[in-house]
This record gives C-alpha cells, structure tokens and sequence, in this order.
C-alpha cells in the first residue's frame, strides 16, 4: 500500500510481511488505505508511520496466541483484552490502545462483543510532565536568547559582508575580496566552494581556507546558516512566546508583514498556524497577526527569525519551490542526519525542531531534558492562561488541575474565598439565640432582649455596645423571644417594602444583611408562628420600627 501526502511525500507499507493470515493482512491495508485517503485523517507521513510502528507490534503479539485470528470478523473479546492487559499502564500503553481500537473500528464486521470491551476505559499514570518554575523558564528563555542570538549575529556580520562584496565597495585584490567570493558561493548554493576528496568528505578549496579560517562548520556555512541546535534556541524562544507544540512550530510557514506595516518601523506578521489534533468547529487552521513592538516582543523573535533563515530559505527555493518553512537549518555531518530518520532533507538542509535536536540543544547550554513539551505547559497554563491547542475542558482538566504550581497558588485564593464565604454566611444567619421567655437581667432594646451590653462583639471590650439595632440579630449576646416576634415579622416586612424603592446598590449595603437574617429566623419560627406574630404587631411595634429604619436610634 502507498500512502502519497499532501506535500508530495511517498511512504510504501507491505502488509504482505505482518505475522497475520492473508485475510488479516487484506483487512488492515484496507482499513489502512481508507485512512491515508485525502480527507481519510492521515494527512502526513508522519501520521501513517507513527500508526504502522504500532500495528506491526500488535500483529506479532496475534501471531502469538494460540488461536490466531484469521480477520478482524473472528477477533475475539478475550483475545483483545489479553493484548489490552499486555500494555504498559503508562501513556505509551494508551497510545498503542486507542489507535488501534480507532483503525480497528472503521471496519464494520469487527464484532459488538469486542467493540463493547474497547469501550472501556484504559487506566493508566499520567506522566510527570510539570510546567517549568519561574526561575526556570527564565534561565531557559535567557540561555535560547544567547544561542540564537550569539548565531543572528554571526549571520549579520558575514551578510553584511557579502552585500558589501556585491556592490562593489571590496577591493578585487586581498582576503577581503576572497571571503566575499566564497560567501556569495556560499549564499548560492548553501555551501562555501569545495572539492570532493575520493573516498573522504568534502575539503575547502586551498585558495580560501586561509581567509575562512578553516574548514570547520564554524568557519564556513556556519557564516550565513544556522545550525540544528541554533534552530532548537528559536524554537524554544517562538515556543515560549505562543505556547504551540513543537509540530505546529516545526511546519510554521514564513510569516508574511501585512502590507503597509513594515514601513512603520512596526511589522505585523500574519502566522498561519496548522494544529493537527484539532478538530470541530474550531478548525485545524488558524492565523494570529503578531506585532514586532521592539526588543522583548514576539514580533521581534520573528523579524530576527527571518533574518537569520533568509539565505537558507532563498537556497531551499531554488531547489523545491513548495516547501515553505520559517526554521530551516544546516547540518552536513552524515551520521548526525542518520539519527533523525524520515526527516525532510532539501540537500544539507532541514526544517523544524523535535524532541532529540530540542534535548541536543539544552544539553549543550548544560540543560536536561527535551524543554519544548514543558515550555507550552507553562506558556498556556501559567502565563497565557488560556488553551493553545485544546478545548476548554481539555486545558481544565488535563493541563490545569494536574499542574502542581496552580495547585499552589490556589490555595491563598480558596483560603480566601472560604474565609469570605464564611464571613457572608455569617452576616446571613440569624446569630441572636432564641428563648422560650425573658430572664433575669435582659435589656430590652428596639428589636430584642440583650444579656451582655457591656460585652460586645462589634464594639471594644467593657465599653457598652455602640451597634446599630439592626446588627442585633447577628449578635450572640441578643435574646430572642415569643413577644418579640411581632416586631422582628414587621421589621423584615418593612425591609421587603424598603427594597422596592432605594437604589439596588444602597439596599445591598444598608440592608441586604439584616434582611437574610430575619428571613433565617423566619425559617427557623416556622410560617405558622411568623403568620401569628405579623397579626400581632402593635401601633408601638409599628413606630419603633419606622424610627429604627429612619436612623433615629443611630448615635
């Protein structure tokens, strides 16, 4: 089976050599075929080889069983499960599973009994994969900026040069002239001018080692081009500028000024993103217009990112036209290339980032680990805030709550919200205690009995209490009983009154609290006894209230 992707790319699959019956074999490279189709989800290569590294593996774990089955029809609900169990309970095991649960499904003979047990869940330990620390991102933002700027700048000095060669303002005779030769050589066909040793790599010509240097990297291609691991350095700076993944930042087109912007001394470029796993109304095509502000700003990373490609792009074109790529970078060494299998190649040059040239290059700025992954995680979930590449749910769920940083920060916030939660639960409820008849040494005031004047919560320790009456009900000291119901039923009736005549504002603060706690005794006493004690206000209770309401209690 062929697999041709939209970039003109060709990948071959022999099913013939899977360790299945014939009828097996046929099955797969039809379901496979239907999935390399235009529209079919596998748009790239990338995406049919990632899925045939997993299919070969579980065709040789069938070819094991006892009883092999002989097609999709026979595969039995036992046979799927013992593979199922076989997987490790990490997320390598979930990869293996749900993509060839997904293939397998497409075909409709594949039995209820097997589709029933792929329905259910895969457990398995999410990785450890944590948002980087303040202090780390910034070393890590600090250490991509030196790498890739200590490069632009090289690539300026020796640009520089070469326009000065171009027009003219070298003398023909001396090293000068000779270094612009070999670089313009070099802008042209991406390498300064060499000759091929027989059986042995290839050497500078003799006439311009002495003027380059050498014949090193260093000194040669390293003048106009950048490297793999200087490509990894902007990557890691676009990354952590956008919070994209490393495929949407490896496929990245060359951003275009809008026009009338460049001139400005301000270029907004225009980005059109793809993102791969996208899917919905949302779309896998995206644009973003990012604004070169001046140093520290994204829009900088990519006027600095297209100065630095431009001759590396203008020799890709002249050799495939169709390829069109921001990150571009030069490497000869052959078994350097050799470690990055199934990598586009436009003769020494590359495109884009991946995890093995990301880990190469923090581990030469004395880093650990491959830092594109946990760049976006801290990107999106600490600075941004807001999905990169997912759903809503998605970012929630799998990117914030499992993030140990948010985590922390939460707390303070929750504390505080409880706190205040607390404190507004408590101005609500009714706190005076209720008593079936007045005792000994209670006050009386406007709305209630008092036990302790001289001790109140609201004022200081020993000096009388100074609150208002309608803070009464909120107080522990206050007593509540039967004759002073009718009182209380007509103070929150008055309220209710009150609330339809005075700004929603002013209610909320002069009243609204006093309010909740009289409809909380209301609750508590019960309609009956609310009904009763409102058929038994007074004219006294009545004037009370209207002068307690008109602040003529207030001191």
């Amino acid at each position: 089976m062929e697999h041709r992707d939209a970039q003109g790319k060709v990948r071959r699959y022999d099913f013939g050599k899977l360790p299945v019956p014939d009828a097996f074999q046929r099955s797969l490279a039809a379901l496979y075929a239907a999935k390399c189709a235009p529209g079919g989800g596998w748009d790239s290569i990338a995406s049919s080889e990632a899925q045939w590294y997993l299919v070969k593996p579980f065709t040789e774990f069938l070819a094991g069983l006892d009883e092999v089955p002989q097609d999709v029809d026979t595969l039995t609900a036992a046979q799927w499960t013992m593979w199922r169990l076989s997987l490790p309970p990490r997320s390598n095991g979930y990869k293996k599973f749900s993509a060839i649960a997904s293939l397998l499904q497409l075909d409709p003979r594949l039995s209820p009994a097997v589709r029933e047990v792929m329905a259910k869940r895969f457990f398995w330990a999410k990785g450890h994969d944590q948002a980087y620390s303040p202090e780390e991102f910034s070393e890590i933002r600090r250490a991509a900026r030196r790498t890739f700027r200590s490069a632009l700048l090289r690539i300026r000095e020796n640009r520089e040069h070469l326009v000065a060669w171009r027009s003219g303002a070298v003398p023909a005779d001396g090293d000068a002239w000779l270094l612009g030769e070999a670089l313009d050589v070099l802008a042209r066909t991406g390498d300064v001018p060499q000759y091929q040793k027989p059986s042995t790599r290839s050497r500078v010509l003799r006439r311009y080692r002495p003027v380059l240097g050498g014949d090193g990297a260093q000194h040669t291609w390293k003048r106009l081009h950048l490297s793999r691991t200087e490509v990894a350095a902007l990557a890691v700076l676009i990354t952590a500028e956008l919070g994209l993944n490393s495929t949407t930042v490896s496929e990245l087109p060359v951003p275009r000024a809008l026009p009338g912007t460049a001139e400005t001394g301000r270029p907004v470029y225009r980005l059109e993103l793809e993102k791969r796993r996208r899917t919905g109304h949302r779309g896998r095509y995206e644009s973003r217009n990012i604004t070169d502000f001046g140093a520290d700003s994204a829009g900088r990373v990519f006027t600095e990112a297209l100065e630095a490609t431009a001759h590396a792009r203008a020799v890709v074109a002249t050799v495939e036209e169709s390829i069109d790529r921001l990150l571009v970078w030069h490497q000869t060494t052959p078994h350097v290339a050799q470690a990055y299998p199934g990598e586009t190649r436009v003769g020494p040059f590359g495109f884009g980032v991946n995890e093995m040239s990301g880990r190469a290059w923090a581990k030469s700025v004395g880093l650990s680990g491959a830092p594109m992954r946990r760049i976006r995680r801290t990107v999106n979930v600490l600075h941004r805030r807001e999905p990169g590449q997912n759903t809503q749910d998605t970012h929630d769920r799998v990117y914030v709550l499992s993030e140990p940083q948010v985590r922390e920060a939460a707390v303070p916030v929750i504390a505080d919200g409880a706190l205040e939660a607390l404190d507004v639960a408590r101005r609500a409820v009714f706190a005076a205690r209720l008593a079936d008849r007045p005792t000994d040494g209670l006050r009386e005031t406007v709305t209630n009995g008092c036990a302790d004047w001289e001790n109140s919560p609201f004022t200081p320790a020993a000096q009388g209490c100074g609150a208002s009456f309608l803070l009464c009900t909120a107080c522990p000291n206050a007593r509540v009983t039967p004759a002073h119901h009718p009182r209380l039923a007509h103070l929150l009736q008055a309220l209710e009154s009150l609330r339809g005549v005075v700004e929603p504002a002013a209610w909320e603060t002069d009243w609204a609290d006093a309010h909740a706690r009289l409809t909380d005794l209301r609750s508590r006493l019960g309609a009956p006894v609310w009904e009763a004690a409102l058929d038994a206000v007074t004219a006294t209770d009545r004037a009370l209230i209207d002068q307690l309401l008109q602040g003529e209690f207030d001191l």
